[in-house]
């Protein structure tokens, strides 16, 4: 006989998603439990949905749980009886984790993967992982060198089959450090309860894995945290100049690290100590690449000079900031180095190149995450304010548009100009409030700075001068900031209170989650997050994707027509939520140029 609980929270449906009714008298409580096996997708205000995936599962089971914990869960919260193809693909994906393990051999390069029965091996023997997993040692096992370490698990994941990771870690050089009481400015200094729990967590799992936090919710503290915890020489990878920089100065005031015992290593500086903190980018540089591109030549590692870098110094911690933004050659190395505790830091591991399986594999699981409208209830980040404003194109713009190739089209739509009064109106509606404005295509984001008389960042601004402008916006010189796609990641300009987004990388969820993430420093009062959107073009297809992952975290995206000359005409500024503009719901996708205000 079927049940129905009207009160539960939960409606499990056949095809591994989950409906969770906010108002719900357990809903908190499912949430919870939710939270450890399953992906939340959306989160608008009343109904959220959540999907079981092989790799929450997966996720779940690297945490230490069982099948029979999940089961319980979604019984013990579900309005209706569980459907049988899901109670089977739950215990099928997390029973999967396990059966194929990694351990030590009897010698110091060579590993044994172990799978749970010998017809298991015969799959694998027979499979496209095949060449990676070396001489068949045993019915069940088989040896391979331990460089392959990371290949085999990326190799196998692809096939469905994690790999539980026994292997352990090579000791690195000890490290004498630890988190101060005070900072160095003089002001008490200490974990959140959160912060605190995700070192716990990470350590408990065998100090590697990923850690989730929203922008502006202290990821870097984090990190400084869990090198503490390990107490080994540590190598820090981060997206920038700048993001190193603030590493370093995070360092050096908040935990007992000597400046002398701190190196970075990016274009500026090749400083190889006990931290170090490099960058992306100086990993990847590739002298002469492009003259071997051409001429046909693959790439390979020794074309990729600065990777020495991750065997210069007997490294017992790599901290990736950033992970989700790691490169294609970098996960090479990091399948290299597989013998080194890992540390992935994050606010969303969504990868447009959905590669978040090689996370798994090449970093580890997620250990820990928190929503990011927990978080702001928590006080512990803003609340924001989205708002889309749909501008028109002018004349001359309308006709480029529909002359232009259809690879140029986005750019003639981002490039909108009439966007450029829709800036200037937003700035002096916020006068006296910090301002960023952020944009892709450098000749807009130029014209927007001549035109405010404002500062700009972008690419080829020197290091020194970015920093000098960051430190004058802090203290309050220059009410308004224009930035290139540098402005995206770690910049530390806690007083930041209005985001202007005036063009994107087309439909990256991603980078529309870092822009908002600029705002979100703890303030008073809540932050606002505006992207302008050419009307009936296709760039306002791509903003509906990029809001996807803002709208699954909770916030609600504000629709509003501009109205050309509307700044010339003196309007006070554009209407506020209500009747006249449309909230978009993550539930439901609206065809571009239907909405009508």
């Amino acid at each position: 006989m079927s049940v129905y609980r009207p009160d539960a929270a939960l409606i499990v449906q056949s095809d591994g998603t989950i409906l969770a009714e906010v108002a719900a008298p357990d809903y908190a409580e499912a949430r919870g439990k939710l939270a450890r096996f399953a992906e939340l997708e959306k989160s608008p205000e009343h109904v959220h949905t959540y999907r079981v995936t092989p790799l929450s599962l997966w996720n779940a089971a690297a945490a230490g749980m069982k099948a029979e914990e999940v089961v319980a869960a979604l019984e013990a919260h579900s309005k209706y009886d569980l459907p049988p193809n899901v109670l089977a693909d739950v215990k099928e994906q997390l029973g999967r984790y396990g059966r194929i393990r990694l351990e030590r051999a009897g010698t110091a390069d060579t590993l044994r993967l172990v799978a749970a029965d010998p017809f298991l091996a015969d799959v694998l023997a027979r499979s496209k992982a095949a060449p990676l997993l070396g001489r068949r040692a045993a019915p069940d096992a088989f040896e391979l060198p331990i460089l392959l370490r990371g290949e085999v698990k990326q190799a196998l994941l692809r096939l469905g089959w994690p790999v539980d990771d026994r292997a352990g870690f090579e000791p690195g050089e000890p490290l004498d450090v630890a988190l101060r009481e005070e900072t160095l400015r003089g002001a008490p200094f200490g974990l959140r309860p959160y912060q605190d729990e995700a070192v716990e967590v990470f350590v408990a799992g065998g100090a590697h894995g990923i850690v989730a936090l929203p922008c502006g919710a202290g990821k870097t503290v984090v990190g400084m945290a869990a090198m503490a915890r390990v107490r080994e020489n540590t190598l820090v990878l981060c997206s920038s100049t700048t993001a190193a920089r603030q590493w370093i100065g995070e360092l050096l005031d908040k935990t007992t690290i000597r400046p002398e015992e701190i190196g970075e290593y990016s274009g500026d500086a090749k400083e190889i100590r006990p931290v170090t903190v490099a960058t992306y980018q100086i990993l990847t540089h590739r002298p002469g690449a492009r003259r071997r591109a051409k001429a046909g030549a693959e790439l390979s590692p020794s074309d990729f000079p600065h990777f020495s870098l991750f065997g210069a110094r007997p490294w017992g911690l790599v901290v990736y900031d950033e992970v989700h933004l790691l490169p294609a050659p970098v996960f090479r190395m990091t399948a290299a180095i597989q013998a080194r505790r890992r540390l992935g830091l994050t606010a969303t591991l969504v990868r447009e190149d959905g590669r978040e399986g090689d996370v798994f594999s090449l970093v580890g699981p997620k250990r820990y995450d928190v929503p990011w409208k927990e978080m702001e209830r928590t006080g512990f980040i803003a609340g924001a304010s989205c708002r889309e404003i749909r501008v028109a194109l002018g004349p001359d713009d309308r006709a480029a548009y529909l002359g232009a190739e259809p690879r140029q089209r986005h750019r003639v739509a981002a490039e909108n100009r009439r966007k450029l009064e829709v800036v200037r109106h937003l700035v002096r509606r916020h006068a006296g409030e910090p301002t960023l404005v952020i944009g892709s295509y450098l000749g807009q984001i130029e014209r927007i700075a001549r035109d405010l008389a404002a500062p700009i960042v972008t690419g080829e601004t020197p290091q020194a001068r970015r920093e000098a402008l960051y430190a004058e916006f802090r203290a309050g010189r220059h009410p308004v900031l224009v930035l290139s796609k540098v402005g995206n990641f770690a910049i530390d300009l806690p007083d930041a209170a209005v985001c202007i987004q005036t063009s994107g990388a087309f439909g990256s969820r991603q980078e529309e989650a870092q822009r908002l993430g600029r705002i979100l420093r703890p303030k008073e009062r809540e932050a606002c997050f505006y992207s302008l959107v050419t009307r009936e073009t296709e760039e306002q297809e791509f903003a509906r994707k990029r809001q996807l992952f803002l709208t699954e975290q909770g916030y609600r995206y504000y629709v509003e027509d501009w109205a050309p000359g509307a700044e010339d005409a003196g309007e006070a500024s554009p209407p506020a939520a209500g009747d006249n503009v449309i909230p978009i719901a993550s539930a439901r996708a609206r065809r571009a140029g239907s909405d009508s205000v």
